[in-house]
């Protein structure tokens, strides 16, 4: 076959790519700035560093690498939080303590019987080092290792320091009520918002300052911030490469979508998308409608969303080999959707569909501590569940977002 390239197709293709260059130029991450300081804040020191397969350069070079080769600091030992430092473990499975084949460094896991850093663990280090891609959503446990890890820090009185990263769904958006203490877990470790609007850098500030970690307990923190990082970006807009921060959010666009069905997702009655090819992005069962429920969803006119039927079978997990039925959410004007609501619009409209099927009793009742946990309370289900309208519980669900976002801004960074 003969390949024609015409003069405007070169120009495009040039002009293309070097739009691309400039447009991975607008944001250097902690870890890029840190190399460019000769990495003078933990120079000549004994480093531990927690991290995954996010924690990359923009040229994809592992955080680990470049540590590990680097002749300015000693790297001591990884610290694996959930999914482990090279990415090797699924969702929920314990991470275990290992040599890592690459550089022969002990690798201590942090997601298993123990989830903050012992003192054994810390013993031959100077500086903890954090840098991991977090998604914006709280029950995402990446951010409760860090709050452990701070907190071990300080009992062992050793400096922490975090590299700092882009939040995927920008430094804007916040929604949900903050965790009441009843309801602390690992997937709600701290009294913020489910999304959050903080990177980790400003995360961990506003936690060390707040007084939100063990009696009150501070650490010597440093953040390495970002350039160029601005907070109405989403994480398509750095130019930056996304590499997947667990199996199930595969693409930069993915962190969108988690906050739009996770919470529903704890009770695996109906399929979220985990398990086919569309995680976190729809909402599906056996025993729905796809044609009645996408009209009332599209009926509703929510701002910023859009639905479409969809049917599929999913490979793994709820309804594994069933064929279901039901919407895919498409998020058409980020800034105007409230996604972490999206979940109990459909669960609304299901129950004016299908008043019979109660998605609460349908579950079993483990899963709705579950619920309850990545929710932060409870008040949410048990006033949800009387009458299945989203305005019962939109207020409550709201309350606590004016006050955080007034707090909060006391430690923005960008």
């Amino acid at each position: 076959m003969k390949l024609i390239f015409s003069k405007h197709f070169l120009i495009i293709l040039v002009f293309s790519l070097f739009t691309t260059t400039l447009a991975a130029r607008k944001v250097k991450i902690g870890v890029e700035m840190l190399k460019a300081q000769n990495f003078s804040p933990i120079k000549g020191k004994r480093v531990g560093l927690i991290t995954n397969p996010t924690g990359v350069d923009q040229d994809l070079q592992s955080t680990v690498d470049l540590f590990f080769h680097s002749k300015e600091i000693k790297l001591v030992a990884l610290y694996g939080p959930e999914h482990g430092v090279r990415g090797d473990y699924s969702a929920g499975t314990s991470v275990a303590n290992f040599k890592d084949p690459e550089t022969g460094l002990p690798v201590y896991s942090i997601y298993g019987k123990t989830r903050k850093p012992t003192p054994e663990m810390l013993k031959d280090i100077d500086v903890l080092v954090y840098d991991i891609q977090d998604i914006g959503s709280r029950s995402y446990t990446y951010i409760s290792s860090l709050g452990l890890a701070m907190e071990a820090a300080a009992e062992n009185n050793i400096e922490f320091v975090v590299l700092d990263r882009p939040n995927p769904l920008g430094g804007l958006k916040m929604e949900g009520c903050l965790t009441e203490p009843a309801f602390t877990s690992f997937v709600s470790q701290f009294p913020i918002p489910y999304i959050h609007g903080l990177t980790v850098g400003e995360l961990a500030t506003y936690l060390n300052e707040e007084g939100l970690l063990t009696n009150k307990i501070k650490c010597k923190l440093t953040v390495i911030p970002m350039k160029g990082w601005k907070r109405k970006m989403t994480f398509e807009a750095t130019g930056l490469p996304w590499v997947p921060s667990s199996p199930h959010i595969p693409h930069n666009y993915s962190p969108v979508f988690y906050p739009v069905s996770g919470i529903l997702g704890e009770l695996y009655v109906m399929s979220i998308g985990v398990g086919y090819t569309l995680p976190f992005q729809l909402f599906a069962a056996e025993w729905i409608n796809a044609d009645s429920l996408s009209k009332n969803m599209n009926a509703l006119k929510l701002p910023g969303l859009q639905f479409r039927p969809i049917h599929f079978t999913p490979y793994y997990s709820v309804s594994k080999d069933k064929v279901v039925h039901g919407v895919q959410v498409y998020v058409t004007n980020f800034e105007k959707a409230e996604l972490s609501l999206v979940q109990f619009w459909v669960l609304q409209e299901c129950h004016k569909l299908w008043p019979e099927k109660n998605i609460f009793e349908m579950c079993e009742k483990s899963r709705l501590n579950m619920f309850d946990k990545v929710c932060g309370t409870d008040k949410v289900r048990l006033e949800f569940s009387k009458e299945f309208r989203v305005e019962s519980i939109k207020q409550l669900w709201e309350k606590d977002i004016v006050a955080f976002r007034a707090k909060a801004k006391r430690y923005f960074l960008y």
